[in-house]
C-alpha cells in the first residue's frame, strides 16, 4: 500500500483554502495513495497560554514544555484543532478519523535528546503501525494529534514535524509539509527564490547563515532524518496554491524537495 503523510501545521491552518481538503478528499478516493494528516497547533496553543498567563520560551523552533503547558497542548491540538480538521474535511465528503498519539500507545516516546532543558519534549521511540492500518483498512483518513507518552503514561509534546517524519518512517511514506510559504527561498541576484531541489549540505549552510531559522529547522533536520530511514521523498509545499497537492502527488515541479545530496540535481 501506498502512503503520504501529509503535515498541516498551526500556523497556516486558518488560511487553508476549502480545495486543500477537497484534494486531501480526491486523492483518498482515488485510491493509489492513503493519505495520513499529522497537525501541529502553535498559534492557538500559544493564545490559549497567554490567556492563561502561562510563560513559555523556545528552543530552536521547540516549545519548552512543563506539565502545566502540556494540559493546554493537549487541549488545543488533540481537541480543537484535531476535530476541526476531521470537520473541514467532513464538509467535502472526506471521511477522516482524529487520534492522538497518546491513544492506542499510537506514538510511543522518550525525552528529547537535547542538551537543552525542554521539559517533557519527545522524541517518537515506536509508531503502532497496526492502527494507523486499521483506521485506513476502515475507510477512514487519520488525522493524528502529536501528544504522545512513554511506558509509564507519561505524556510528552512532539514536534509536529518529527512526529509526522516518525510516521512517515514507519510507514515509509511520501512526506508532505504543508506552509502558507511557497518552500525554502533565498536572494540570488537582488531577488527572493524558492529553492525547488535543496541537499543536507546545502540545509546545513543555510541554517549557518539563519536563512533557515527558528519553526523551519526542526522541519528541515525531520526531512534529512526521514530520507535516510527509507521515505522516498519529501517536501514543502504551499497549501494555499490552488492543487499544489495534487501537483505534489502528480510529480509536478512545485515548493522545495528535499533530497539527499547525491540525487540533488547539478550537485
Amino acid at each position: 500500500m501506498n502512503y503520504v503523510v501529509i503535515k498541516c501545521g498551526g500556523s497556516v491552518f486558518e488560511s487553508l483554502p476549502e480545495s486543500f481538503y477537497k484534494n486531501i478528499a480526491e486523492i483518498h478516493q482515488q485510491g493509489d495513495w492513503k493519505p495520513i494528516i499529522v497537525h501541529g497547533g502553535g498559534p492557538l496553543i500559544s493564545s490559549l497560554l497567554s490567556q492563561m498567563g502561562v510563560h513559555t520560551t523556545f528552543v530552536n523552533g521547540l516549545r519548552v514544555t512543563t506539565n502545566e503547558v502540556l494540559d493546554v497542548v493537549e487541549m488545543a491540538l488533540s481537541g480543537s484543532m484535531n476535530k476541526q480538521i476531521v470537520r473541514n474535511l467532513s464538509k467535502v465528503n472526506g471521511k477522516a478519523y482524529g487520534i492522538s498519539g497518546v491513544d492506542g500507545s499510537l506514538l510511543q516516546a522518550v525525552p528529547a535528546n537535547s542538551k537543552n532543558n525542554l521539559g517533557y519534549v519527545g522524541e517518537v521511540q515506536n509508531v503502532n503501525v497496526s492502527l494507523i492500518e486499521q483506521i485506513i483498512d476502515q475507510g477512514f483518513i487519520p488525522v493524528i494529534s502529536p501528544i504522545s507518552m512513554d511506558e509509564k503514561g507519561q505524556r510528552y509534546n512532539i514536534n509536529a514535524d518529527m512526529a509526522a517524519s516518525a510516521i512517515a518512517q514507519a510507514l515509509e511514506a511520501k512526506l508532505c509539509f504543508i506552509s502558507d510559504i511557497s518552500g525554502i527561498c533565498v536572494e540570488e541576484n537582488g531577488e527572493r527564490q524558492t529553492l525547488h531541489h535543496v541537499g543536507k549540505e546545502k540545509i546545513e549552510q543555510l541554517i549557518e547563515t539563519e536563512v533557515i531559522y527558528g519553526g523551519m529547522i526542526p522541519k528541515v533536520q525531520s526531512a534529512l532524518k526521514a530520507l535516510a530511514h527509507r521515505v522516498p521523498e519529501v517536501s514543502i509545499v504551499n497549501g494555499l496554491q490552488v492543487n499544489s497537492l495534487i501537483d505534489f502527488m502528480s510529480g509536478k515541479e512545485v515548493g522545495t524537495r528535499i533530497m539527499l545530496d547525491k540525487e540533488v540535481p547539478n550537485v
